[in-house]
């Protein structure tokens, strides 16, 4: 898992909606991908399509060793009354600080109530978790009683 990666797909997420862009790239890998497909279920993100550095494919194009380094995932991004859906996306685990919790943690987090250094969740916030199983939102592993390494928070 990659979060300096994912440090900068955040960024890059919460600047194109600061810029009211429609459609935007960040790099195709396997905890962006999940991560994306998280923000398109809980309506942060109006579609995500792969693609090369060019646009979004037309038709299927596979991801070989000779083009994963072009490979892209294109995001359309959403709007309400002229503001963005995603207005903040953080980072909570750091390269050299994870942070780790279990399903009583999680709880407290869900409930608003902190935990640890980590504050407790506000209406229309998702916290996203990578697991041995996957990447869930915090409330999907909360009703699968898994917990894992808090990944980011998107308002």
């Amino acid at each position: 898992m990659s979060l300096v990666n994912l440090a900068a797909v955040c960024s890059h997420l919460q600047n194109c909606s600061k810029a009211r862009l429609g459609l935007t790239s960040v790099p195709a890998s396997g905890l962006i991908l999940k991560i994306m497909l998280g923000l398109q279920d809980q309506g942060f993100i109006s579609s995500v399509t792969r693609g090369s550095t060019s646009g979004p494919d037309t038709e299927f194009i596979p991801t070989t060793q000779e083009n994963v380094a072009s490979r892209r995932l294109w995001l359309g991004l959403k709007y309400y009354d002229n503001e963005p859906v995603l207005s903040e996306m953080s980072l909570v685990s750091k390269p050299k600080q994870r942070v780790w919790m279990g399903v009583q943690d999680l709880n407290k987090i869900v409930k608003g109530e902190s935990a640890g250094y980590v504050k407790g969740l506000r209406p229309g916030e998702c916290l996203f978790l990578g697991t041995d199983r996957g990447v869930f939102e915090v409330r999907e592993a909360i009703e699968r009683r898994i917990g894992g390494q808090l990944l980011c928070r998107v308002r």
